[in-house]
This record gives structure tokens, sequence and C-alpha cells, in this order.
């Protein structure tokens, strides 16, 4: 009798580890380059439709102070991977062996963009000569912006450039203590929504439209969790891919997710800034190299954009060593979303 309760104990046993072990989610952390927002909505769109799950990952997500202090938490191994901008992951490699690769393309377009009022005769990039243009001290922005200014022939002196608190920026802005601002285009609800406060319009000059095209935000491994976990770094893009196109797919139900998960950021807010910045994920490079694509041409034409800027030897780095092409997805060019958004 004993051997017989024993048996079927010891078959309980091993059938409860088993469904254990199947039940056990592989664990991510995944790092923010900034605070939450609908910018942002695909990682906590993946958490709450299951699309990580389904994956059997158990996501984790940890918040950031810009590109650099994304890097340096992914290097030294506090998150798995995140978000970073190209520029600063390349920059990064060409002054140390930082131990990060870029394994997928999140916005393919860089999003600096100038703003201002409709009616400060700011209408393209070379109308800014002779104007008073505002920016944070941290923006990356600030590297590109003489690159900009020379493609689109402003001599230097022509501006007077202001550094001011980011907060700042919007209100100076509507009070005509600066004709331009330098900002993200993910900000472009912000100052929409001062420059209705005043019943003015606001005009957005993206300086992709102004020549400076390059790679912006990626996602970013840390070397060692991609080289000894693939399979699950595989799984996490897969996931996060399908939580791009769910995303823009039903913009109100991501930043309702967003919402739910991050009650601080406003839905309204969320829905307006993921609509805002779709032309950054889906446009005519989505349409040519595919969602998620790190374009060898694009990434070599990137690096020397960001080498100018710093003013580096363009030998100095090889910007395929910064990237790690064996995890990405198969990717489509011929999705009907990829094709709708490119087409707008």
């Amino acid at each position: 009798m004993y051997t017989s309760v024993l048996k079927r104990l010891g078959t309980y046993l091993i059938i409860s580890l088993v469904t254990s072990s199947a039940l056990a989610q592989d664990k991510v952390t995944f790092q923010l380059d900034w605070l939450p927002g609908g910018d942002k909505a695909p990682v906590y769109v993946a958490i709450d439709k299951g699309f990580f799950a389904k994956q059997n990952l158990e996501v984790k997500i940890s918040h950031g102070r810009g590109s650099t202090d994304s890097l340096t938490k992914l290097a030294m191994g506090m998150s798995d991977i995140g978000y970073a901008d190209l520029s600063s992951l390349l920059t990064a490699k060409a002054q140390s062996n930082i131990q990060v690769s870029a394994v997928m393309s999140v916005f393919n377009k860089a999003p600096h963009a100038f703003f201002t009022l409709e009616d400060s005769g700011v209408t393209k990039a070379s109308d800014i000569k002779g104007k008073r243009i505002a920016t944070s001290a941290f923006t990356s922005s600030n590297v590109f912006l003489p690159l900009l200014m020379e493609l689109n022939q402003v001599p230097k002196n022509s501006i007077r450039f202001i550094k001011a608190d980011p907060g700042a920026l919007g209100p100076m802005l509507v009070t005509g203590n600066t004709d331009v601002v330098i900002s993200w285009l993910t900000d472009s609800v912000k100052y929409q929504s001062q420059a209705n406060n005043i019943g003015k319009k606001l005009t957005v000059l993206p300086w992709y439209d102004a020549g400076l095209e390059f790679y912006a935000t990626v996602l970013i491994g840390n070397d060692k969790f991609l080289n000894n976990k693939p399979d699950i770094a595989k799984r996490f893009l897969i996931a996060y891919k399908k939580a791009i196109e769910f995303t823009w797919q039903h913009p109100q139900q991501a930043a309702e997710i967003v919402n739910k998960i991050v009650p601080e950021v406003d839905k309204k807010v969320a829905l307006e800034t993921i609509t805002s910045i779709k032309g950054l994920v889906f446009n005519e490079v989505t349409k040519a190299h595919g969602l998620g694509a790190i374009n060898k041409e694009r990434l070599a034409t990137s690096w020397s954009w960001v080498a100018k800027s710093q003013g580096f030897e363009h030998s100095k780095l090889d910007p395929e060593t910064a990237i790690n092409r064996s995890l990405l997805p198969p990717v489509n060019t011929t999705s009907s979303l990829v094709n709708a958004e490119a087409a707008l």
C-alpha cells in the first residue's frame, strides 16, 4: 500500500515539476530612455495584450533619463534591452568599447524639429536667419543644429541661440520671448496645446524635411544578454514588433493601455502623441526596408552625420560593429499597415 502511495506521489511530483517548468516565464528588464508616454506605447501594449506572455516572457520596465543613462544601465547589465538614440550609441562606440548593440529600429527618422507660431514667418528651415532660437541645454538636437544650418545655408552668426530649461521653452514661444523652439516631434501635443491657449496655430518643421535624414530611436541590448540568451531576445523582438503594429492599428486602445499601466499619463495626450509620431515609424523608409530593419546604407549615412557632428574621423568606427543583425525576425515590406502609412 505504502509503495503504491509513494509511486503515485512520485508521479505527482514529476508532473508538478514539469508543469512548473513549463509555466515559468523568462524575465526581461526593459529600459526606457525617458519617462512613460504615448511614444513608449508598444512596450506597454505588449504587456497588456499578452504578446510577451505568449512568448513566455515576463517583462519589467525601468525608467530612464536620456539615452546616455539608458546606455549606461544597459552596459552595466542593470537592464537587458531598451530604448536609446542610435546617434548616442554610435558616439559611445566610437569613444569606448561599450558592450551593447542595436537590434531593431523604432524611429527610422529622427524626431528633431523646429516649433514656431504660424505668424512668425518661419515656414522652412532656411527662414531661421535672424531669429531667436530657444533650446534645452541637454538635447541631442543641439549637436545636429550646425549641420542643419550648413545644409540650409544659414550662417552661424545669423541666429541668436538661447538655452533654457525644457519646461520654459513652450511658455517662451507663446509669450514672444523666442521666435523658434528646438524640440522633438514627440512634444508636438504639448506645444500645440500651449499655442491653442493663446489662440495661435503652431508650425512644426521636422529636420528630416530639411535634409537631415538618419535613424533615431533603436532597441539596444546588453551584449551578454544578446549573446547568452538569443532565444529570449528573439522572442522579445517578435512580441515587440507585434505591439508596434497593434499600437498604430488601434491608437485609442494603445493610449488607454498606457494610461491603465501608468495612470499619470493622460489618455488624450497619449493618443495625440501616438498619432503625431506615426510618421517616424511608418513611412517610405519602412516601406522600402521593412518594419524594424536597420538598412546598411542608411546606417552608414547615419554614422556620417554623427561623425561630422562630433568631429570624428569617418574611419574611427565601422557602424556595423554597433549592430547585432542575428536576432531580428524576418522583415515584411508588404504588410498593409506599412504600405498604408508610407502612403500618407
